[in-house]
């Protein structure tokens, strides 16, 4: 192993093991430090989100909508399937193979590009160095000329409801249940939550979710948030908005959850509770005292527009640092951080980063709500097309949801787009796109989409920016 590495990345999550192969695909010697291990005692890579959350979840979605179209949908379309069910052990098994295939390739990742996995618990203790303890307690210090913080975040616990493992469990423990319970209760109405109710709904689970805002996903846009909301409910999900948890018990194999509302108090009665609350960033020990790296009261890491910190040699990216705390936005920072290393010119557009909720209709946005440009002062028009009215959307038997084009009143740029509808993460990069090349509503209106196409709604709603949508009636007149 070498004495000195160019560059240190704490973390192999998707922020830090993309990090540390930019820079070895730069001429860096990088080096990747892990403390997540396997039974064996081996570096375990991919940090939450292969682990234990965007990839098994979305395993888990799959899974469980594929059991509903099945159940319920197929005699739609001509199918007789007779009595199904579903064997959530071997479903469990299969998320458990998707990790260990996706988690094992990124260690070949890392191999191949010539990255030094180190494993251990990685600690900033100068500008220059980064103390590594193994899983026996022996510390070893390793030189570097530039250090990359990717250490991640972790569920938030709640005072009234503490973890009780198998009873009240964090998003981890929810992707493990061997079979459905019959009554679950999820706390907090936000992407995680909403994810999880839906994989247990689909597969029997009476879900009760308690949110204790009184907005229903506030960051989406109100119209796509609003249809969003009423889809969930009619799937069965009973969402109780301002519902805010007070305290919880568990008696024998129940959990009893407190919580006030409008009316007052309340109880309501589980067999599993699952707390979605959030997710804060894991920077408690990562950092030496002394150091200079400044940290906020939440534990979030003070960076520049380039993820610089307030040490020269020492960058932070990721969940740990401002912005969303998503996979994509940590892997593109990781890149422009390993290019800025090796002394290039690299930026990051925040203003276009996709969010994607994986429920079914999917969720998905990217840039201004109307309401939010409205409060801005920004004079806005917009386009919507129903999927209802896509011929593509009817063959698939997924006529639920609209997408929804957001433009300057006096540029045309676009500012947003916002889809709830069956394939919505997909179809998001056109608007990720339009973002960042400057695109105006008119540029996707004259853009010759395939037909047919679930995309072909995004078409018509920029279309329909300025009245002309072709599918859809009492469009306005061309002045």
């Amino acid at each position: 192993m070498a004495d000195k590495f160019d560059v240190i990345v704490i973390g192999a999550g998707p922020g830090g093991y993309v990090s540390a192969i930019r820079a070895a695909q730069m001429g860096l010697n990088a080096a990747v430090v892990e403390k997540w291990i396997s039974k064996d005692g081996k570096p375990v890579f991919g940090g939450t989100c292969l682990n234990v959350g965007c990839i098994p979840s979305k395993a888990l979605l799959e899974a469980s909508h594929k059991f509903v179209e099945a159940k319920h949908d197929f005699d739609d379309i001509g199918i007789q399937a007779g009595d199904v069910s579903m064997d959530v052990k071997k479903m469990m098994a299969r998320k458990e193979k998707i990790v260990n295939n996706l988690t094992g390739g990124v260690a070949g990742l890392l191999k191949a590009n010539g990255v030094t996995a180190i494993q251990g618990t990685g600690k900033v203790v100068s500008s220059k160095q980064v103390e590594v303890t193994d899983q026996d307690g022996k510390a070893s210090t390793y030189e570097t000329d530039n250090i990359v913080v990717a250490a991640g975040s972790v569920p938030v616990e709640i005072p009234p409801t503490p973890l009780k493992e198998g009873m009240v469990v964090d998003s981890t423990g929810a992707l493990e249940f061997q079979e459905t319970p019959k009554r679950l209760g999820v706390i907090g109405a936000g992407i995680i939550g909403l994810e999880l109710g839906s994989v247990w709904n689909r597969l029997g689970s009476e879900v009760t979710v308690l949110e204790a805002m009184d907005d229903f996903l506030p960051m989406v846009d109100g119209a796509i948030a609003k249809e969003t909301q009423k889809l969930l409910k009619k799937q069965g999900l009973d969402i109780r908005m301002g519902a805010r948890v007070t305290g919880s018990e568990i008696k024998g194999d129940e959990v009893v959850v407190k919580y006030t509302d409008a009316k007052g108090e309340q109880e309501i009665t589980f067999d599993k509770l699952i707390v979605c609350v959030g997710r804060k960033p894991y920077t408690t020990g990562v950092i030496a005292d002394g150091v200079g790296v400044e940290t906020d009261e939440r534990g979030f890491i003070h960076v520049d527009d380039q993820c610089r910190t307030s040490v020269p040699s020492v960058y932070a990216i990721g969940d740990c640092v401002r912005g969303p705390m998503l996979a994509h936005k940590a892997s593109e920072e990781g890149v422009m951080v390993a290019d800025i290393i090796a002394g290039h010119k690299a930026e990051m557009n925040y203003d276009a980063i996709p969010n994607v909720i994986y429920t079914f209709p999917e969720v998905a946005w990217v840039g201004m709500t109307e309401q939010e440009a409205k409060s801005k002062g920004v004079e806005v028009k917009t386009g919507t097309f129903p999927f209802a009215a896509s011929g593509r959307a009817m063959a698939n038997n997924a006529t639920e949801g609209q997408a929804k084009v957001i433009a300057d009143a006096e540029t045309d740029r676009v500012l947003g787009m916002h889809i709830v509808g069956q394939h919505a993460g997909e179809m998001i990069a056109q608007g990720v796109i339009a973002l960042e090349f400057g695109s105006s509503a008119e540029d996707l209106a004259l853009t010759c989409y395939a037909h047919p196409t679930m995309s072909e709604a995004v078409h018509e709603a920029a279309l329909a920016v300025e009245g002309h949508a072709i599918h859809m009636a009492n469009r306005k007149k061309k002045k």
